[in-house]
């Protein structure tokens, strides 16, 4: 298989799981959006809880030249860890929500 293609699906997989364990009411859902075009990749929370509104990134993935730039993970969950476990390379993965410079002192790739 193709890398872009199964980090395509890598990813699909980590937010589709996360979107099924999410706990959603009648108001608040858990929107899914996948881009394969420009590969753009989001979990976010959408709805009302009463009469406060609730709009925001749970999860958000790009790839970039070959590379998973983890860009937000608002959760407690080790999604890169999970990518490893998935055969994703730690080489090809970049934690984009630190500095280049925090980047050097992780596992994965700078940039």
């Amino acid at each position: 298989m193709d890398p872009l293609d199964q980090y395509r699906q890598c990813i699909e997989q980590i937010l589709t799981e996360h979107a099924n364990i999410s706990t959603t009411t009648d108001t608040v859902k858990a929107q899914l959006i996948f881009d394969r075009d420009r590969d753009h990749y989001q979990l976010s929370f959408v709805g009302w809880q009463g009469d406060k509104r609730v709009f925001g990134p749970v999860m958000h993935f790009d790839i970039e030249d070959g590379k998973i730039w983890i860009q937000y993970n608002g959760t407690e969950a080790a999604v890169g860890e999970r990518l490893v476990e998935m055969g994703v390379p730690a080489s090809d993965i970049v934690l984009g929500f630190h500095s280049a410079f925090k980047r050097q002192f992780t596992r994965y790739a700078v940039g």
